[in-house]
């Protein structure tokens, strides 16, 4: 057989490169100079015969022929990543990997209990957690990047068929009010009452916020009605405005915790209105699943889980996800109500 026209390290600098966008960029997250990743780039447009990229313009753009390239790049690399996996786990748990993928709310709030108790057991497992959208988590976790993931949007329709989605637990939204607002003395409102309220919300372009917006209107909202009086970047300068005294919110249960339990803000609850939506569990059947994927899907996962949810049920007949939800769950709402995320 032939040699290679590449080498693993040439990929590696051309994946960096577009990336990051420029040679120099490129040069610097890989740790070596801009004439060595020149160099290289050189050499392999030189044995593979053809322009990987386009050098006219100030920004690297890739040519058709590094398009075509770029695609095997990424499946090989991520191959010869799923090797390395695969090898560590010889050594069982004492060693290895855990990469797992959620949407801003989930991976603020969430993630980092699901990662603190999966420590506990196994401390010498490496958990790298990768925040993004829905659509760039469902891509990663295709692309074998991400282990596993719970997302709170739609897959984009080219994924459907190719991860497995399991349904994981409730997300709800919870109305919430500053503590010496007029209304904050009342346990319950109408409909009719939210849009007499000032709102904070986030940018109205952001994913999360067009995704609240239709959660609130599926509930039976005029979400047109509610008056909008600030428009904040963040969940927690949210919080801190609604504490402030400056408008109403909705807010996920899991974010808002430790503040109701301060007493911090009120929650009040509407009659006729519950803001929820399914968030999932997906997974690459086909991809190889390391043992601290399935660690982390058994001692883990069921912890957090709606009572309804597959993986909680399928754990119910050994005890384990019992024995571990009373340890866990006094830290979230019954029924484990989960953040909210795009």
């Amino acid at each position: 057989m032939a040699d290679l026209p590449f080498t693993l390290d040439q990929l590696r600098i051309l994946r960096a490169i577009v990336s990051e966008g420029s040679f120099k960029k490129a040069a610097d997250s890989l740790f070596v100079t801009q004439p060595a990743v020149s160099l290289q780039i050189q050499n392999l447009e030189k044995q593979l015969e053809v322009s990987l990229f386009d050098r006219g313009g100030r920004k690297a753009q890739l040519t058709e022929a590094g398009h075509l390239l770029l695609g095997y790049c990424d499946r090989i690399l991520s191959q010869c990543h799923e090797a390395c996996r695969a090898l560590d786990d010889l050594h069982n748990l004492k060693g290895g990997s855990l990469v797992v993928g959620a949407s801003q709310t989930t991976g603020t709030y969430l993630m980092p209990r699901m990662i603190g108790l999966f420590r506990q057991k196994y401390p010498d497992v490496a958990v790298q957690l990768h925040v993004h959208s829905t659509r760039r988590t469902g891509w990663s976790v295709a692309n074998g990047q991400i282990d596993l993931a719970i997302i709170g949007g739609e897959l984009p329709a080219e994924l459907n068929d190719l991860l497995q989605v399991v349904p994981y637990a409730n997300d709800e939204l919870a109305l919430v009010l500053p503590v010496k607002h007029p209304l904050a003395r009342l346990l319950e409102l109408s409909k009719e009452d939210l849009y007499r309220l000032g709102f904070v919300c986030l940018d109205a372009q952001s994913t999360t916020r067009k995704m609240v917006d239709q959660l609130l209107a599926r509930s039976g909202l005029d979400v047109q009605r509610l008056r909008i009086e600030m428009e904040l970047n963040s969940l927690e300068a949210i919080k801190n405005a609604v504490q402030s005294g400056l408008g109403a919110a909705f807010l996920p249960v899991v974010s808002i915790e430790r503040e109701l339990n301060a007493g911090t803000l009120h929650r009040p609850s509407v009659v006729d209105l519950q803001v929820r939506r399914q968030l999932k569990l997906i997974s690459h059947p086909a991809r190889y699943c390391s043992r601290a994927s399935e660690a982390f899907r058994r001692d883990v996962l069921p912890v957090f889980a709606s009572p309804d949810s597959p993986l909680r049920q399928s754990r119910s007949p050994q005890g384990a996800a019992t024995q571990g939800a009373a340890k866990v769950e006094p830290l979230i709402d019954e029924g484990p109500q989960l953040p909210s995320q795009g």
